[in-house]
């Protein structure tokens, strides 16, 4: 980049105070790493060799992928392929969606094509597109994949080009955002602009509060959790399950006392307050394995519900939440899950990690013919609230309204595109009833985080790519099962270690310990 990179700064200088960018990213965490190991140069196929190389399964895509190359050669508006997480989407989505490029027409001559992968599918989907070299434009990534697909080849390099290009976007979001998503000193990724901070709720239904006579006060983690959920479950009888987890949705925050080094993989991490900053396997800690146990007694007992290792899908009405946040973002909360009132209390942090400001980004295609409206996109999404309002809320009088007072009032629920997907939240519209000073209890969270001892530093996987790749598709057969309960962790946290150490976790942890050595030497 033009400005002097600052990550020595942010290492050796910064304690607790930053400013902002993840809900679920930020609702909730979702607990996936790559699972494949792809070629450098698949990820940088002609356009043509993308279409021809794309497997059966995805032949819509294929099929959009040639259209959109079609209308690029006669000159027509570009429509612009972005590919992000999320539920579900409704039968009228795309109709929504062409309304909101009618906007986005206007004010920068590009429209949209919004894909979205579900929370379930998106790792293993995201994998494909870049192993096949299909074609997209912008595409949301995270701490989980994003270093890997930059070392692939998969995303462009924006550090001049944001400046240049899209110089409002750039002095927008703050630069300690910008160091934080360097990789090799270069930029692959616009950051998120929100709770860049990690601070971790849970969240109860005030009907099992006032039913159940619960002191919110005493919830400080899993231990102090358990005796709660326990006198609901056996209040509300067998087929109620307080704790409702599926795939997209693990135990959210599980590994949050580990630094996961910006590098994607929850096996290694360095312990958050540790001044020696040394690398583990998290599996093989105390706290870790003490955790893993009380989450499959729940399973065992029926607290979780017995399809949680398989469900793709979320649940509504949910009894129980844990998700990052901020304390009136519970509003969301409790509108996703149709629940009248959620009573929450913060468990942990706010915590900076140079992870969690990669919780949330989105990049371009190196392979994008639209690399600059790309940005623009991404720009407007930053800086226009209505363009803002409409990507995060749907369509104005069919998906939510405006009041008098300016907040929004959601009349439907069927929007599933992530607001912590796209970008910002301070230009964002309130929704109705929440506190209409909610983006100053972000930005004071930001404020107030801690740091931790390896922040500014990110895990440089160049070297050590197929070690990285075999244990990410290694945790990807133990995740599922072991951040739910599932699997009982006598037995599988060996054998997940055993395996794990044959895929190369020694020589990862040998690694980092020796990049972590040197960054703050």
């Amino acid at each position: 980049m033009k400005r002097k990179s600052i990550n020595r700064f942010l290492a050796l200088g910064m304690t607790a105070i930053m400013t902002a960018g993840v809900l679920s990213g930020c609702g909730n965490k979702n607990e996936e790493g790559g699972a494949s190991t792809p070629a450098n140069d698949s990820a940088q196929q002609t356009t043509e060799t993308k279409s021809e190389e794309t497997d059966t399964a995805d032949t819509a895509d294929t099929a959009d992928t040639q259209t959109e190359t079609s209308d690029q050669a006669s000159g027509e508006v570009p429509t612009l392929i972005w590919w992000t997480v999320g539920g579900t989407p409704a039968d009228d989505f795309e109709d929504a969606i062409a309304k909101i490029s009618d906007y986005s027409e206007e004010k920068i001559g590009v429209r949209l094509d919004v894909k979205i992968a579900g929370w379930g599918d998106y790792d293993s989907k995201t994998n494909t597109i870049v192993n096949a070299g299909e074609y997209f434009d912008i595409m949301f990534t995270n701490n989980t994949n994003y270093s890997k697909f930059v070392n692939l080849g998969a995303f462009e390099n924006i550090s001049d080009m944001v400046q240049t290009v899209t110089p409002e976007l750039y002095s927008f979001i703050p630069e300690k955002l910008w160091s934080g998503v360097q990789i090799h000193g270069n930029v692959y990724a616009v950051p998120t602009y929100k709770d860049s901070s990690l601070t971790q709720f849970y969240y109860l239904d005030d009907q099992y509060v006032q039913k159940y006579n619960i002191d919110m006060g005493s919830l400080k983690d899993l231990e102090t959790l358990d005796p709660i959920v326990r006198t609901i479950k056996e209040g509300e009888g067998k087929s109620f399950y307080p704790l409702m987890l599926n795939q997209g949705a693990l135990w959210s925050g599980f590994f949050n006392d580990y630094d996961g080094l910006a590098g994607g993989m929850q096996p290694i991490g360095v312990r958050i307050d540790d001044p020696e900053r040394k690398v583990v396997c998290t599996l093989e800690q105390e706290d870790v394995q003490k955790n893993l146990e009380l989450l499959h007694s729940w399973y065992v007992d029926g607290i979780i519900n017995p399809d949680a290792n398989v469900v793709t899908e979320d649940s509504k009405g949910n009894a129980f939440g844990n998700a990052q946040g901020w304390p009136s973002a519970v509003v969301q909360w409790q509108t996703l899950q149709g629940v009248e009132k959620y009573d929450a209390v913060k468990v942990f942090g706010p915590l900076y990690t140079t992870e969690t400001i990669q919780g949330s980004m989105n990049a371009i295609s190196v392979n994008s013919n639209y690399k600059e409206e790309a940005l623009k996109v991404l720009q407007l999404i930053n800086t226009d609230p209505k363009f803002r309002d409409m990507c995060a809320y749907g369509v104005e009088g069919d998906h939510f309204e405006y009041l008098e007072d300016g907040s929004v009032k959601r009349l439907r629920d069927d929007w599933t595109w992530p607001a912590y997907t796209q970008g910002t939240f301070f230009i964002m519209g309130n929704q109705e009833g929440s506190d209409p000073n909610q983006w100053d209890e972000v930005k004071k969270q930001n404020e107030e985080a801690m740091a931790s001892s390896c922040l500014g530093f990110a895990l440089d996987v160049t070297n050590i790519q197929n070690e990285v790749s075999n244990v990410n598709t290694t945790w990807d057969k133990y995740k599922y099962d072991m951040l739910t309960g599932a699997s009982d962790p006598a037995q599988a946290v060996p054998k997940c270690i055993e395996e794990l150490k044959a895929a190369g976790l020694d020589t990862i942890i040998a690694e980092a310990q020796k990049q972590i050595d040197e960054f703050f030497k």
